[in-house]
């Protein structure tokens, strides 16, 4: 099953770019073994719309562009349910087994995700109901997927 990280917004070099991206590979290293065999960052820009609906609807075209056919999407919303590491590495693997082509999860740009995309994802998860920087939803995201592949393989990574 292959996986990936959306994103809206293009960061700079630095060091949340350097972290996220160190992330995406440990998941990627990890899950090749347990039946995750690839698992990638994609990005779009950020809509230059002057109001935020227009950059909302935008940025949903822009996403689902980036999308493969078939793939489950997970969106990352603060009204979205919140999970434990253990319950999205069981949801990750139930789809795996059941041989989903894969899952996508998208964090939308600073004014969030489309009301319609969103109520079109198969899944809507939130990191609390605290607003997070969109740099620091991205590592966290990437981190749990590396989370969920180490879940998955039995290696000590994750701690109860």
């Amino acid at each position: 099953m292959r996986l990936l990280l959306v994103c809206v917004g293009r960061p700079k070099a630095g060091p949340e770019r350097d972290l996220a991206a160190h992330y995406i590979a440990r998941a990627a290293a990890a899950g090749r073994a347990i039946g995750f065999p690839w698992v990638e960052l994609r990005e779009t820009a950020e809509s230059r719309a002057g109001r935020a609906d227009d950059r909302k609807r935008e940025e949903a075209k822009a996403l689902r562009s980036l999308l493969p056919p078939g793939f489950a999407v997970v969106a990352l919303d603060e009204t979205g349910k919140q999970m434990t590491s253990r319950g999205l590495a069981a949801e990750l693997g139930r789809q795996r087994d059941a041989a989903s082509a894969g899952a996508a999860f998208v964090i939308g740009g600073p004014d969030g995700l489309d009301p319609t995309f969103l109520a079109s994802a198969s899944l809507t998860l939130a990191f609390g109901t605290m607003t997070w920087p969109h740099q620091l939803a991205r590592i966290m995201a990437a981190e749990q997927i590396y989370r969920a592949m180490t879940i998955l393989s039995g290696h000590p990574y994750h701690r109860d």
